[in-house]
């Protein structure tokens, strides 16, 4: 009779081992889009939106940080010279490394008529998802 009630006896510390992903969410807003019936971006969107921010503005215009912004504005109606496109490319990768979301596959910089296209592939870290991006810089209608 001893040995039957000794599994009453015992205590077993019951220990959960779940393999936590760490997830983690980015959430913002942006009034940049006028159809949108809500300001708020969340995760791949809002990585999006601070990237074409950056790009919005003229390397030097903002005063707190004078490093910041793109010389894209600046070269619009050079012509594009191998050196020229080099520095294109150079500062767009500058531009593309301040966002840490992201990681760079390739960038290409390309003339059309009235400008500049950036297409630069990146893969977003957080959720491991590659995708390319495009840019036109107009010298008539800003980024478009």
């Amino acid at each position: 009779m001893a040995q039957k009630e000794l599994y009453k006896k015992v205590k077993i510390k019951k220990t959960v081992t779940e393999d936590k992903a760490i997830q983690t969410w980015y959430k913002g807003f942006s009034t940049a889009n006028p159809d949108n019936k809500s300001y708020k971006l969340y995760d791949i969107a809002l990585i999006k939106q601070d990237i074409i921010n950056h790009f919005h503005i003229r390397k030097g215009e903002k005063l707190s940080d004078p490093d910041f912004g793109t010389i894209i504005w600046d070269i619009l109606f050079e012509p594009l010279t191998e050196q020229l496109k080099q520095a294109v490319i150079s500062d767009v990768n500058r531009v593309l490394q301040t966002e840490t979301r992201v990681s760079i596959n390739e960038v290409i910089v390309t003339e059309y008529e009235n400008g500049l296209q950036i297409e630069a592939t990146l893969t977003y870290l957080p959720y491991n998802i590659t995708e390319s991006l495009r840019f036109s810089f107009d010298q008539n209608n800003g980024l478009i």
